[in-house]
């Protein structure tokens, strides 16, 4: 059976191998500590949670949810976005639901995108990015992201070739993997590259909340306010601990969000009613449990930061998101995949390979905080272990 050549660029995939070192590690009887995957172990709230039960007693929920069906909640997100940015939005016409943002990020390479046309991405980035344009025939080109630079690219960079074909640009700060944060100058300066060469800006920004020094972090629709070339995708994953719920969206320019709506009318239709009640009640309700959250990741960054500088391994305080993003050690400079398979097998503390998110990520690994710092404290401890045996 031949399959679409499309597929190709998607059959290499480091956190399958992970997947397959952690299986080995369990399979081993080794205890494991996962800190490999963002997925945030704190409960939803009591508040999203009853909304959602009562949901279910109500049968005018249980069927198919259309788009108009779910003005309520593009009402609630609109709203949440204007009070914590300032910026109008029109729920109609400006807000789409999605299946957990990174159905939007997969999904608007095929709104955007003509076969062979360029998106430009960022170097390392989060793996969906590329794996949407890949499946939109289109071609990637990656900015580089170095730790001299702030992790922010240089538009500069860009060969001019490569930019007269380009049609789509993908940031996304605070940053996952490298925990960098952008001002709003350069997201100023962006736009307006953007603008000059007609390109889409995709914000991807499912961290807009976990922030623990330095202020909130900007929007992109705050350099751009008319919407003119801008679009944002939020979820509530993060902010609100609802991964398993699947609930995203995207704001910004009208003639887009109309764009990734007819690409979405063909892939689904929209998530359970329930759920977006009970993310209606997490926009609207009280944000105490954000901050909380906020303040668990503070002490957990804190707590791990120091028990690896007690080891010798220094790494910098990452003021936003719930990863630490660390610079391998020698011997394991340019050998990140080997580092976490290894680490999974021997010790059963599995991490993410920094080339799991581009070449630039290459001599890196994530930590993501999902434990409390007991265990993220035994887990250092398993690592200084592993690297004094090396």
């Amino acid at each position: 059976m031949e399959l679409a050549k499309r597929l190709q660029p998607l059959q290499f995939n480091v956190f399958a191998e992970m997947d397959q070192a952690k299986a080995r590690a369990r399979a081993a009887g080794r205890d494991l500590i996962d800190l490999s995957l963002g997925s945030s172990d704190l409960p939803t709230s009591q508040q999203v949670l009853q909304t959602i039960a009562a949901s279910l007693e109500d049968p005018s929920t249980h069927g198919y949810l259309l788009f108009h069906g779910t003005r309520a909640f593009r009402e609630a997100a609109a709203a949440w976005y204007t009070h914590k940015f300032g910026i109008s939005v029109d729920p109609e016409t400006e807000v789409l639901p999605l299946v957990g943002s990174q159905e939007g990020t997969a999904h608007l390479p095929l709104a955007v995108l003509n076969p062979g046309e360029f998106a430009l991405l960022m170097d390392p980035g989060y793996p969906s990015h590329a794996g949407g344009v890949y499946l939109a025939s289109g071609q990637m080109y990656p900015m580089a992201l170095r730790e001299e630079k702030g992790f922010l690219p240089d538009f500069q960079e860009i060969p001019e070739p490569v930019l007269a074909q380009s049609r789509l640009m993908v940031l996304s700060y605070p940053h996952n993997p490298t925990t960098a944060t952008a001002a709003l100058s350069f997201f100023e300066g962006a736009v307006a590259f953007c603008q000059e060469h007609h390109l889409v800006l995709a914000h991807d920004f499912p961290y807009a909340d976990l922030v623990f020094e330095g202020g909130a972090v900007p929007s992109v629709l705050q350099a751009d306010p008319n919407k003119s070339v801008s679009i944002e995708f939020f979820t509530l994953s993060k902010s609100y601990n609802m991964g398993g719920f699947r609930v995203g969206y995207a704001i910004g320019n009208a003639t887009l969000i109309r764009a990734l709506r007819q690409v979405k009318a063909v892939v689904d239709f929209n998530q359970y009613l329930g759920i977006l009640n009970g993310a209606i009640a997490a926009l609207t309700g009280p944000q105490e449990q954000v901050q909380a959250t906020v303040e668990t990741f503070r002490r957990r960054r804190d707590a791990f930061v120091a028990a690896l500088h007690r080891i010798g391994w220094p790494v910098p305080v990452p003021t936003a998101t719930m990863y630490i993003w660390a610079k391998l050690p020698e011997p394991w400079t340019t050998r990140s995949v080997e580092f976490c398979t290894r680490l999974a097998e021997e010790t059963g503390v599995a991490v993410a390979p920094g080339a799991g998110f581009g070449k630039m990520g290459e001599g890196y690994v994530r930590f993501a905080l999902v434990h409390e710092p007991p265990i993220l404290e035994q887990a250092v401890e398993r690592i200084a272990q592993f690297l004094q045996g090396d």
